[in-house]
Protein backbone atom coordinates (compact mmCIF):
# COMPACT_ATOMS: atom_id res chain seq x y z
CA UNK A 1 0.00 0.00 0.00
CA UNK A 2 2.66 2.27 1.12
CA UNK A 3 4.51 1.77 -2.09
CA UNK A 4 1.54 2.84 -4.51
CA UNK A 5 1.08 5.78 -2.46
CA UNK A 6 4.59 7.06 -2.51
CA UNK A 7 5.50 6.69 0.69
CA UNK A 8 8.54 4.52 0.48
CA UNK A 9 10.03 5.38 3.94
CA UNK A 10 6.93 3.92 5.64
CA UNK A 11 7.30 1.08 3.21
CA UNK A 12 10.98 0.50 4.44
CA UNK A 13 9.90 0.60 7.72
CA UNK A 14 7.41 -1.93 7.37
CA UNK A 15 9.21 -4.03 5.28
CA UNK A 16 12.35 -4.45 7.64
CA UNK A 17 10.19 -5.41 10.51
CA UNK A 18 8.75 -8.21 8.72
CA UNK A 19 10.29 -10.67 10.82
CA UNK A 20 9.76 -13.85 7.92
CA UNK A 21 9.95 -12.28 4.75
CA UNK A 22 9.40 -14.57 1.53
CA UNK A 23 9.52 -13.46 -2.11
CA UNK A 24 6.21 -12.05 -2.68
CA UNK A 25 7.77 -9.04 0.45
CA UNK A 26 11.16 -8.87 -1.52
CA UNK A 27 8.97 -8.31 -5.04
CA UNK A 28 6.86 -6.07 -3.88
CA UNK A 29 9.49 -3.92 -2.22
CA UNK A 30 11.72 -4.13 -5.33
CA UNK A 31 8.68 -3.21 -7.59
CA UNK A 32 8.34 -0.38 -5.04
CA UNK A 33 11.35 1.51 -5.81
CA UNK A 34 11.32 1.28 -9.40
CA UNK A 35 8.44 2.59 -9.97
CA UNK A 36 9.54 5.56 -7.34
CA UNK A 37 12.81 6.30 -9.63
CA UNK A 38 15.09 4.22 -6.89
CA UNK A 39 16.19 1.79 -9.37
CA UNK A 40 19.42 1.70 -7.94
CA UNK A 41 17.89 0.88 -4.38
CA UNK A 42 15.91 -1.81 -6.45
CA UNK A 43 19.33 -3.37 -7.13
CA UNK A 44 20.56 -3.29 -3.84
CA UNK A 45 17.48 -4.70 -2.39
CA UNK A 46 17.60 -7.73 -5.09
CA UNK A 47 21.21 -8.51 -3.61
CA UNK A 48 20.39 -8.50 -0.61
CA UNK A 49 17.12 -10.98 -1.55
CA UNK A 50 20.06 -13.19 -2.68
CA UNK A 51 22.58 -12.89 0.07
CA UNK A 52 19.72 -14.39 2.23
CA UNK A 53 18.89 -17.16 0.56
CA UNK A 54 15.98 -16.04 -1.66
CA UNK A 55 15.26 -17.64 -4.95
CA UNK A 56 14.14 -15.19 -7.84
CA UNK A 57 10.71 -15.94 -9.63
CA UNK A 58 9.38 -14.30 -12.46
CA UNK A 59 7.65 -11.38 -10.87
CA UNK A 60 11.60 -10.24 -9.37
CA UNK A 61 12.99 -10.80 -13.00
CA UNK A 62 10.99 -8.61 -14.61
CA UNK A 63 11.50 -5.57 -11.71
CA UNK A 64 15.23 -6.12 -11.85
CA UNK A 65 15.41 -6.02 -15.66
CA UNK A 66 13.92 -3.02 -15.64
CA UNK A 67 16.13 -1.55 -13.20
CA UNK A 68 19.15 -2.76 -15.08
CA UNK A 69 17.71 -1.45 -17.91
CA UNK A 70 17.56 2.01 -16.43
CA UNK A 71 21.06 2.05 -15.00
CA UNK A 72 22.80 0.42 -17.34
CA UNK A 73 23.84 -2.32 -16.06
CA UNK A 74 24.21 -4.79 -18.32
CA UNK A 75 25.98 -7.24 -16.21
CA UNK A 76 23.90 -7.76 -13.66
CA UNK A 77 20.98 -7.95 -16.41
CA UNK A 78 22.91 -10.64 -18.12
CA UNK A 79 23.27 -12.73 -14.70
CA UNK A 80 19.42 -12.80 -14.07
CA UNK A 81 19.21 -14.22 -17.70
CA UNK A 82 21.73 -17.03 -16.31
CA UNK A 83 19.46 -17.54 -13.25
CA UNK A 84 16.63 -17.23 -15.24
CA UNK A 85 17.64 -20.40 -17.92
CA UNK A 86 19.43 -22.18 -14.76
CA UNK A 87 16.08 -22.14 -12.45
CA UNK A 88 13.74 -23.12 -15.13
CA UNK A 89 11.71 -20.13 -14.12
CA UNK A 90 8.76 -19.77 -16.32
CA UNK A 91 8.80 -17.25 -18.64
CA UNK A 92 6.02 -15.43 -19.75
CA UNK A 93 5.33 -12.41 -21.97
CA UNK A 94 6.37 -9.39 -19.14
CA UNK A 95 9.55 -11.26 -18.30
CA UNK A 96 10.36 -11.77 -22.29
CA UNK A 97 9.69 -8.43 -22.71
CA UNK A 98 11.28 -6.83 -19.66
CA UNK A 99 14.62 -9.43 -21.26
CA UNK A 100 14.59 -7.57 -24.32
CA UNK A 101 13.83 -4.18 -23.48
CA UNK A 102 17.05 -4.49 -20.47
CA UNK A 103 19.20 -5.76 -23.78
CA UNK A 104 18.35 -2.61 -25.80
CA UNK A 105 18.60 0.04 -23.04
CA UNK A 106 21.79 -1.42 -22.23
CA UNK A 107 22.84 -1.17 -26.23
CA UNK A 108 22.97 -4.72 -26.91
CA UNK A 109 20.16 -4.51 -29.14
CA UNK A 110 21.58 -7.92 -31.32
CA UNK A 111 21.16 -9.86 -28.19
CA UNK A 112 17.50 -8.39 -27.24
CA UNK A 113 16.46 -9.21 -31.37
CA UNK A 114 18.07 -12.77 -31.05
CA UNK A 115 16.04 -13.31 -28.03
CA UNK A 116 12.49 -11.78 -29.92
CA UNK A 117 13.59 -13.80 -32.65
CA UNK A 118 13.62 -17.25 -31.28
CA UNK A 119 10.34 -16.46 -29.68
CA UNK A 120 7.65 -19.11 -30.36
CA UNK A 121 4.78 -16.69 -30.21
CA UNK A 122 5.13 -13.16 -29.79
CA UNK A 123 2.80 -10.89 -28.15
CA UNK A 124 2.09 -7.05 -27.81
CA UNK A 125 4.50 -6.48 -24.82
CA UNK A 126 7.24 -8.29 -26.43
CA UNK A 127 6.49 -6.61 -30.01
CA UNK A 128 6.72 -3.43 -27.94
CA UNK A 129 10.34 -4.07 -26.30
CA UNK A 130 11.87 -4.61 -29.48
CA UNK A 131 10.16 -1.89 -31.25
CA UNK A 132 10.74 0.68 -28.49
CA UNK A 133 14.15 -0.69 -28.14
CA UNK A 134 15.20 0.01 -31.50
CA UNK A 135 13.03 3.57 -31.62
CA UNK A 136 15.32 4.75 -28.66
CA UNK A 137 18.53 3.77 -30.37
CA UNK A 138 17.66 5.52 -33.34
CA UNK A 139 17.55 2.34 -35.64
CA UNK A 140 14.72 4.11 -37.82
CA UNK A 141 14.08 2.18 -40.54
CA UNK A 142 14.54 -1.26 -38.44
CA UNK A 143 11.76 0.13 -36.27
CA UNK A 144 9.53 1.06 -39.51
CA UNK A 145 10.19 -2.40 -40.42
CA UNK A 146 9.09 -4.82 -37.90
CA UNK A 147 6.38 -2.06 -37.38
CA UNK A 148 5.21 -3.55 -40.73
CA UNK A 149 5.90 -7.07 -39.64
CA UNK A 150 3.99 -6.57 -36.29
CA UNK A 151 0.74 -5.49 -38.70
CA UNK A 152 1.36 -8.46 -40.92
CA UNK A 153 1.54 -10.74 -38.25
CA UNK A 154 -2.13 -9.25 -36.89
CA UNK A 155 -1.22 -7.70 -33.61
CA UNK A 156 -3.09 -4.71 -33.07
CA UNK A 157 -0.56 -1.85 -31.84
CA UNK A 158 -1.54 0.38 -28.55
CA UNK A 159 -0.21 3.81 -27.76
CA UNK A 160 3.08 2.25 -26.26
CA UNK A 161 4.22 0.99 -30.28
CA UNK A 162 2.70 4.16 -31.71
CA UNK A 163 5.06 6.66 -30.35
CA UNK A 164 7.95 4.67 -30.79
CA UNK A 165 6.83 3.95 -34.69
CA UNK A 166 5.81 7.97 -34.46
CA UNK A 167 9.42 8.88 -33.41
CA UNK A 168 10.91 6.91 -36.02
CA UNK A 169 8.82 8.55 -38.89
CA UNK A 170 9.65 11.74 -37.66
CA UNK A 171 13.31 10.63 -37.87
CA UNK A 172 13.40 9.72 -41.63
CA UNK A 173 10.03 11.38 -42.86
CA UNK A 174 8.07 8.44 -43.53
CA UNK A 175 5.04 10.54 -43.53
CA UNK A 176 3.08 7.97 -45.14
CA UNK A 177 3.35 5.42 -42.16
CA UNK A 178 2.84 8.45 -40.04
CA UNK A 179 -0.37 9.59 -41.36
CA UNK A 180 -1.48 5.32 -41.17
CA UNK A 181 -0.75 5.64 -37.38
CA UNK A 182 -2.89 8.70 -37.31
CA UNK A 183 -5.62 7.21 -38.63
CA UNK A 184 -5.61 4.37 -36.28
CA UNK A 185 -5.39 6.01 -33.63
CA UNK A 186 -8.45 8.12 -34.73
CA UNK A 187 -10.73 5.31 -35.08
CA UNK A 188 -8.57 3.48 -31.77
CA UNK A 189 -9.55 7.04 -29.66
CA UNK A 190 -5.96 7.22 -28.63
CA UNK A 191 -5.48 10.25 -29.99
CA UNK A 192 -6.63 12.19 -26.83
CA UNK A 193 -3.90 10.22 -25.35
CA UNK A 194 -1.25 12.77 -24.35
CA UNK A 195 1.68 10.72 -25.54
CA UNK A 196 0.41 9.99 -29.07
CA UNK A 197 -0.82 13.38 -29.70
CA UNK A 198 2.42 14.72 -28.89
CA UNK A 199 4.14 12.00 -30.59
CA UNK A 200 2.22 13.15 -33.59
CA UNK A 201 2.43 16.84 -33.39
CA UNK A 202 6.03 16.02 -33.54
CA UNK A 203 6.19 13.69 -36.27
CA UNK A 204 4.41 15.99 -38.62
CA UNK A 205 5.88 18.60 -38.03
CA UNK A 206 9.47 17.33 -38.49
CA UNK A 207 7.95 15.37 -41.87
CA UNK A 208 7.29 19.45 -42.58
CA UNK A 209 3.61 19.39 -41.92
CA UNK A 210 3.11 22.11 -39.52
CA UNK A 211 -0.69 22.50 -40.46
CA UNK A 212 -1.37 19.05 -39.53
CA UNK A 213 0.51 19.25 -36.22
CA UNK A 214 -1.54 22.53 -35.30
CA UNK A 215 -5.04 20.74 -36.13
CA UNK A 216 -3.60 17.97 -33.57
CA UNK A 217 -2.34 20.30 -30.75
CA UNK A 218 -5.86 22.44 -31.14
CA UNK A 219 -7.93 19.46 -30.11
CA UNK A 220 -6.07 18.02 -27.79
CA UNK A 221 -8.13 18.48 -24.33
CA UNK A 222 -5.08 17.68 -22.17
CA UNK A 223 -1.92 18.95 -22.87
CA UNK A 224 0.81 18.08 -21.05
CA UNK A 225 4.57 20.52 -21.14
CA UNK A 226 6.50 18.45 -23.77
CA UNK A 227 2.92 18.71 -25.74
CA UNK A 228 3.32 22.41 -25.95
CA UNK A 229 7.83 22.16 -26.71
CA UNK A 230 6.79 19.77 -29.36
CA UNK A 231 4.11 22.18 -30.94
CA UNK A 232 6.57 25.06 -30.07
CA UNK A 233 9.69 23.46 -31.38
CA UNK A 234 7.54 22.15 -34.50
CA UNK A 235 7.05 25.80 -35.25
CA UNK A 236 10.64 26.34 -35.15
CA UNK A 237 12.36 23.69 -37.08
CA UNK A 238 9.75 24.90 -40.15
CA UNK A 239 11.22 28.58 -39.75
CA UNK A 240 7.83 29.91 -38.01
CA UNK A 241 9.82 31.55 -35.43
CA UNK A 242 7.61 34.31 -34.80
CA UNK A 243 4.67 31.58 -34.53
CA UNK A 244 6.69 29.86 -32.06
CA UNK A 245 6.91 32.88 -29.33
CA UNK A 246 3.50 33.40 -29.59
CA UNK A 247 2.52 30.16 -28.49
CA UNK A 248 5.59 30.33 -25.68
CA UNK A 249 3.78 33.61 -25.05
CA UNK A 250 0.61 31.15 -24.90
CA UNK A 251 1.48 29.03 -22.70
CA UNK A 252 2.95 31.65 -20.07
CA UNK A 253 -0.51 33.27 -20.11
CA UNK A 254 -3.14 30.49 -20.68
CA UNK A 255 -1.30 27.66 -18.50
CA UNK A 256 -0.54 28.69 -15.18
CA UNK A 257 0.03 24.92 -13.90
CA UNK A 258 3.00 24.57 -16.63
CA UNK A 259 6.58 26.03 -15.99
CA UNK A 260 8.75 26.07 -19.15
CA UNK A 261 11.46 24.06 -18.93
CA UNK A 262 15.09 23.74 -20.24
CA UNK A 263 13.43 21.71 -23.22
CA UNK A 264 11.09 25.11 -24.18
CA UNK A 265 13.82 27.33 -24.17
CA UNK A 266 15.75 25.23 -26.46
CA UNK A 267 12.59 25.55 -28.77
CA UNK A 268 12.15 29.15 -28.39
CA UNK A 269 15.99 30.11 -29.06
CA UNK A 270 16.01 27.79 -32.07
CA UNK A 271 12.69 29.09 -33.61
CA UNK A 272 15.37 32.60 -32.99
CA UNK A 273 17.67 30.77 -35.08
CA UNK A 274 15.61 29.60 -37.49
CA UNK A 275 13.92 32.94 -38.71
CA UNK A 276 17.07 35.41 -37.65
CA UNK A 277 15.09 36.97 -34.96
CA UNK A 278 18.65 37.69 -32.91
CA UNK A 279 17.72 40.52 -30.47
CA UNK A 280 14.55 38.24 -29.79
CA UNK A 281 17.06 35.53 -28.69
CA UNK A 282 19.12 37.35 -27.02
CA UNK A 283 16.23 38.78 -24.79
CA UNK A 284 14.96 35.32 -24.05
CA UNK A 285 17.98 33.76 -23.73
CA UNK A 286 18.49 36.77 -21.00
CA UNK A 287 15.76 36.27 -19.16
CA UNK A 288 15.84 32.43 -18.62
CA UNK A 289 17.45 32.57 -15.24
CA UNK A 290 16.34 35.42 -13.65
CA UNK A 291 12.51 35.34 -14.65
CA UNK A 292 12.05 31.59 -14.94
CA UNK A 293 15.15 30.13 -12.53
CA UNK A 294 16.46 28.15 -15.44
CA UNK A 295 19.92 27.84 -15.90
CA UNK A 296 21.77 27.97 -19.29
CA UNK A 297 22.80 24.78 -20.39
CA UNK A 298 25.15 23.67 -22.81
CA UNK A 299 22.23 23.08 -25.50
CA UNK A 300 20.97 27.27 -25.15
CA UNK A 301 24.28 28.22 -25.47
CA UNK A 302 24.94 26.26 -28.61
CA UNK A 303 21.46 28.27 -30.21
CA UNK A 304 22.75 31.38 -28.99
CA UNK A 305 26.36 30.65 -31.06
CA UNK A 306 24.26 29.40 -34.15
CA UNK A 307 21.92 32.34 -34.16
CA UNK A 308 24.66 34.73 -33.50
CA UNK A 309 26.96 33.28 -36.27
CA UNK A 310 24.36 33.07 -39.03
CA UNK A 311 23.36 36.31 -38.27
CA UNK A 312 27.44 37.03 -39.36
CA UNK A 313 27.48 37.92 -35.64
CA UNK A 314 30.91 36.06 -35.29
CA UNK A 315 33.07 38.33 -32.89
CA UNK A 316 29.97 38.06 -30.73
CA UNK A 317 29.47 34.38 -31.04
CA UNK A 318 33.28 33.36 -30.38
CA UNK A 319 32.94 35.45 -27.54
CA UNK A 320 29.85 32.99 -26.42
CA UNK A 321 32.08 30.08 -26.90
CA UNK A 322 35.02 31.99 -24.68
CA UNK A 323 33.03 32.13 -21.73
CA UNK A 324 30.81 29.11 -21.63
CA UNK A 325 30.60 27.46 -17.88
CA UNK A 326 31.78 24.52 -19.76
CA UNK A 327 33.55 23.29 -22.64
CA UNK A 328 32.09 23.26 -25.96
CA UNK A 329 30.95 21.02 -27.71
CA UNK A 330 31.28 19.36 -31.71
CA UNK A 331 27.63 21.19 -32.58
CA UNK A 332 28.23 24.44 -31.03
CA UNK A 333 31.33 24.58 -33.01
CA UNK A 334 30.44 22.81 -36.21
CA UNK A 335 28.05 25.61 -36.68
CA UNK A 336 30.63 28.33 -36.12
CA UNK A 337 32.90 26.66 -38.59
CA UNK A 338 30.11 26.26 -41.26
CA UNK A 339 29.37 30.74 -40.69
CA UNK A 340 33.52 31.17 -40.63
CA UNK A 341 33.02 29.44 -44.28
CA UNK A 342 30.07 31.40 -45.87
CA UNK A 343 31.23 35.17 -44.13
CA UNK A 344 34.76 33.96 -45.50
CA UNK A 345 36.15 34.95 -42.16
CA UNK A 346 39.36 32.86 -41.87
CA UNK A 347 40.63 34.86 -38.41
CA UNK A 348 37.96 33.18 -36.44
CA UNK A 349 37.56 29.60 -38.46
CA UNK A 350 41.06 29.09 -37.13
CA UNK A 351 40.39 29.81 -33.93
CA UNK A 352 37.74 27.15 -34.56
CA UNK A 353 39.53 24.82 -36.16
CA UNK A 354 42.14 24.58 -32.90
CA UNK A 355 39.09 23.47 -30.82
CA UNK A 356 37.03 21.34 -33.13
CA UNK A 357 39.81 19.14 -34.65
CA UNK A 358 40.83 18.39 -31.27
CA UNK A 359 37.73 17.62 -30.17
CA UNK A 360 36.50 15.56 -33.13
CA UNK A 361 39.98 14.39 -34.42
CA UNK A 362 37.97 12.40 -37.04
CA UNK A 363 35.43 13.88 -38.19
CA UNK A 364 36.08 14.08 -41.78
CA UNK A 365 33.25 17.36 -42.25
CA UNK A 366 35.32 19.46 -40.04
CA UNK A 367 38.59 19.30 -42.12
CA UNK A 368 36.47 19.19 -45.50
CA UNK A 369 34.85 23.14 -43.99
CA UNK A 370 38.48 23.90 -43.01
CA UNK A 371 39.89 23.40 -46.33
CA UNK A 372 37.24 25.53 -48.09
CA UNK A 373 37.69 28.50 -45.65
CA UNK A 374 41.65 28.40 -46.48
CA UNK A 375 39.99 27.90 -50.44
CA UNK A 376 37.42 31.10 -50.38
CA UNK A 377 40.36 32.82 -49.23
CA UNK A 378 42.71 31.54 -51.77
CA UNK A 379 45.18 30.40 -48.94
CA UNK A 380 45.51 26.69 -51.23
CA UNK A 381 48.53 25.80 -49.26
CA UNK A 382 46.65 25.75 -45.97
CA UNK A 383 43.49 24.25 -47.95
CA UNK A 384 45.55 21.35 -49.38
CA UNK A 385 47.70 21.11 -45.94
CA UNK A 386 44.16 20.66 -44.11
CA UNK A 387 43.10 17.75 -47.16
CA UNK A 388 46.72 16.34 -46.47
CA UNK A 389 46.03 16.03 -42.62
CA UNK A 390 42.87 13.95 -43.61
CA UNK A 391 44.37 11.58 -45.44
CA UNK A 392 47.32 11.17 -43.03
CA UNK A 393 44.68 9.98 -40.50
CA UNK A 394 43.10 8.08 -42.67
CA UNK A 395 40.06 9.81 -42.41
CA UNK A 396 37.57 9.49 -45.39
CA UNK A 397 34.77 11.69 -46.20
CA UNK A 398 31.66 10.95 -44.55
CA UNK A 399 28.98 9.89 -47.25
CA UNK A 400 25.48 11.67 -47.79
CA UNK A 401 23.02 9.76 -46.43
CA UNK A 402 18.79 9.72 -48.07
CA UNK A 403 15.72 7.94 -47.07
CA UNK A 404 13.00 7.75 -49.39
CA UNK A 405 9.60 5.01 -48.95
CA UNK A 406 8.08 3.03 -51.68
CA UNK A 407 5.18 1.01 -50.51
CA UNK A 408 5.54 2.02 -46.80
CA UNK A 409 8.57 0.29 -46.90
CA UNK A 410 11.62 2.62 -45.83
CA UNK A 411 15.26 2.29 -47.88
CA UNK A 412 18.27 3.73 -47.25
CA UNK A 413 20.95 4.97 -49.71
CA UNK A 414 24.04 7.01 -49.53
CA UNK A 415 25.78 8.93 -52.20
CA UNK A 416 27.96 6.94 -54.67
CA UNK A 417 26.37 4.03 -54.06
CA UNK A 418 23.85 1.50 -56.22
CA UNK A 419 20.12 1.38 -55.82
CA UNK A 420 20.25 -2.44 -56.36
CA UNK A 421 16.82 -2.55 -54.71
CA UNK A 422 13.73 -1.41 -56.72
CA UNK A 423 16.09 1.32 -58.16
CA UNK A 424 13.27 1.68 -61.05
CA UNK A 425 10.78 3.48 -58.98
CA UNK A 426 13.27 5.07 -56.68
CA UNK A 427 15.28 6.63 -59.77
CA UNK A 428 11.76 7.40 -60.80
CA UNK A 429 10.64 9.22 -57.83
CA UNK A 430 14.15 11.41 -57.72
CA UNK A 431 13.88 12.49 -61.29
CA UNK A 432 10.12 13.45 -60.26
CA UNK A 433 11.20 15.43 -57.58
CA UNK A 434 14.21 16.95 -59.02
CA UNK A 435 11.34 18.09 -62.09
CA UNK A 436 9.45 20.02 -59.51
CA UNK A 437 12.00 21.32 -57.93
CA UNK A 438 13.34 23.29 -61.07
CA UNK A 439 9.92 24.56 -61.88
CA UNK A 440 9.98 26.23 -58.52
CA UNK A 441 13.32 27.77 -59.21
CA UNK A 442 15.55 26.14 -57.26
CA UNK A 443 18.83 25.77 -58.53
CA UNK A 444 21.94 24.24 -56.50
CA UNK A 445 24.36 26.27 -54.00
CA UNK A 446 27.74 24.21 -55.41
CA UNK A 447 29.10 27.10 -52.87
CA UNK A 448 28.74 24.50 -50.36
CA UNK A 449 29.54 21.25 -52.19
Amino acid sequence: MYTRCGDLGSAWKVFDEIGEKDVVSWNVMISGCLKMGFAGQALELFRRMRSEGFELNGMTAASVLAACGEVGDLGLGQEVASLLEERGVEMNSFVWSALIDMYAKCGDLEEGRRIFDKLPRRDLPVWNAMITGYSQNGLSDETINLFNAMKEANVEPDKMTLVGVLAACGATGAIEIGRWVDEFALRSGLHQNVYVGTALIDMYAKCGNVSRAISIFGSMSNKNIVSWNAMISGFAFNGKGKEAIVLFNQLRNEEPTLRPNEVTFVGVLTACVHSGLVQEGRDWFRSMKPEFGIVPKIEHYSCMVDLLARAGHLEEAWNFVLHLPEKPDAIMLGALLCACRNYRNVEIGEKVMMKILKLEPSNSGNYVISSKIYARSKRWGDSARMRGLMRERGISKTPGCSWIVVDNQVHEFHASEGLWAISMEIHLILETLIYELSIEGYTPNIDLL
